[in-house]
């Protein structure tokens, strides 16, 4: 590969996080929120396209220029139920011991949701996922931040868990 092509590949991602798109779809940020109180979410992806935890402005969704009517999106996520579990460190070295990681990793649940994904016209900013109670999840495209008087979604940080979740319909 010539030294230019090597350029080419990260200014390609960059110009796709800045809202550049090809042929239909333009390209923007991934961002999420966690509405469960104590819960711990990993990483997260939507339709393929992941991000390594929560927080915003993860590069990059793909979108359809315009909203297509019964638009869906595959939202999959991971959950660790013991976030402050105590794993023993490296005696040397950096990083956690390596069983005592895995035995926990292993608790990690793995969760996916396929979700409506509201219209949107012109402006549209990436998208949100917003993960709420009994693994429940809702998406917007809107560019104004949480809690603004007319984000879309409503529900307040912090829920609980019920103890019993309504179970899903097939």
């Amino acid at each position: 590969m010539n030294k230019k092509a090597v350029w080419l590949v990260p200014l390609w991602l960059l110009a796709g996080c800045a809202g550049a798109g090809y042929d239909d779809y333009t390209a923007g940020d991934l961002r999420a929120k966690n509405h469960v109180a104590g819960q711990v979410i990993n990483r997260f992806g939507v339709n393929g396209y992941s991000a390594p935890g929560l927080g915003g402005g993860y590069c990059c969704v793909l979108l359809p220029r315009k909203w297509i009517p019964g638009m869906e999106a595959l939202v999959e996520w991971e959950v660790d139920p013991n976030p402050r579990a105590i794993i023993p460190l490296k005696k040397e070295g950096f990083g956690y011991e390596e069983e005592a990681y895995a035995r926990h990793a292993a608790q990690y649940r793995r969760h996916s949701a396929v979700v409506p994904v509201p219209e949107y016209g012109e402006q549209r900013c990436g998208m949100t996922v917003h993960f709420l109670p009994c693994n429940q999840v809702k998406v917007t495209t809107v560019c104004m931040g949480y809690g603004t008087p007319d984000y879309p979604i409503k529900e307040p940080l912090n829920m609980p868990e019920p103890e019993n979740c309504p179970v899903a319909q097939q």
